[in-house]
């Protein structure tokens, strides 16, 4: 566990380096290589702290000064080993700092930079893995409702068109541990796998699921068949959007009215909307039964179900249903009333 827990805060600093990432290494590998010649002059040549941090300064910096004091065979057979460690860990940095310069183009990396470090301060927000169809929808919803959304993508286009849009985006792989913390996965409230390759989305699922026990995550299918493997891999939530798509074409037809007006609350036709109101312990509808809760006369909202803490569903509760600690009230009414009543929630 203490390995598991030491890896993932590795992957964690990797992914919140980026391109940095090598040039840490690079810097690292340079304070080790002069640690060691200083610790090495010392108990080869027996040499005080001093003479031997000058030595391994004019040694690695290469200024061809002569040496402090005469060296042993030993001492000799050393600084080469010095030099050569020495040398290797500055070329190394030189290459990391040429990528930063060629590949990483310091303008477009500054800005990915203001984005990560953007994303990493997020808490309880929404991680969406592909901009296809579906992805870009779910995206676009989740930040008209006022939340953050961070999105996975491979196809460099998508990526130039969200950071046009101002979009939080990750240019990666979402099947890659690394790229998911990037996105804040430790921080996150819910994972939408939105992938068009199911292979990918039960990957996805089961990584984010080993990575963050606690997330929600919710996976697309292309077919009934494999829901089980999504929700096996760890999936609290499967969605089917051509089934979904298909019901929803036929209640057109057969219950037009019914539909409409579901169509027309939910894109904002009217001031109408569907919450999720979860009851705290210092609530003061704690214990109240819905007739004495004056949800209805003081707030005008409509409760059409209460999910209990044990997760048991009831609809359309009586006015003798009491409300409990943990309950998700499920509400219909005015934007605004169901932003008044979350103050005493």
């Amino acid at each position: 566990m203490a390995f598991r827990n030491l890896h993932c805060r590795l992957l964690a600093l990797k992914a919140h380096l980026g391109t940095y990432w090598s040039m840490l290494l690079g810097a690292l590998f340079s304070f080790i290589v002069a640690a060691t010649g200083v610790a090495g002059f010392m108990l080869i040549e027996g040499w005080d702290f001093v003479s031997a941090f000058y030595m391994v300064v004019i040694t690695l910096s290469t200024v061809g000064y002569l040496e402090v004091h005469e060296l042993s065979a030993q001492g000799r057979m050393f600084a080469a080993f010095l030099i050569i460690g020495g040398v290797g860990s500055f070329l190394y940095i030189a290459a990391a700092f040429a990528q930063v310069l060629v590949e990483g183009r310091l303008q477009v990396l500054w800005g990915k930079r203001r984005m990560q470090r953007q994303i990493s301060k997020l808490r309880d927000h929404f991680i969406v893995c592909g901009y296809g169809r579906i992805g870009s929808i779910v995206s676009q919803e989740i930040k008209n409702e006022g939340h953050e959304a961070v999105v996975i993508e491979q196809d460099p286009k998508l990526i130039e068109i969200m950071e046009q849009e101002g979009v939080l985006c990750i240019e990666g792989d979402a099947t890659s541990d690394e790229i998911l913390l990037m996105a804040g996965l430790m921080n996150a409230k819910s994972l939408i796998s939105a992938l068009t390759s199911e292979a990918a989305n039960v990957y996805v699922t089961l990584t984010a699921r080993q990575l963050n026990p606690d997330i929600n995550i919710v996976a697309r299918a292309g077919d009934r068949s494999h829901i089980s493997r999504l929700e096996l891999a760890g999936a609290d939530r499967v969605v089917l959007p051509h089934f979904i798509g298909g019901i929803r074409m036929a209640q057109s037809v057969l219950r037009p009215t019914v539909t409409n007006f579901v169509e027309i609350a939910v894109r904002g036709g009217l001031d109408l909307q569907m919450e999720e109101l979860e009851v705290s312990p210092t609530s003061v509808l704690v214990d109240k039964d819905l007739m004495n809760s004056d949800i209805r006369p003081k707030y005008n909202l409509i409760v059409i179900g209460i999910k209990k803490a044990d997760g048991e569903m009831v609809f359309n509760p009586g006015p003798k249903e009491v409300i409990h600690s943990g309950d998700t009230l499920l509400a219909v009414g005015k934007k605004t009333d169901l932003n008044a009543i979350k103050e005493i929630l």
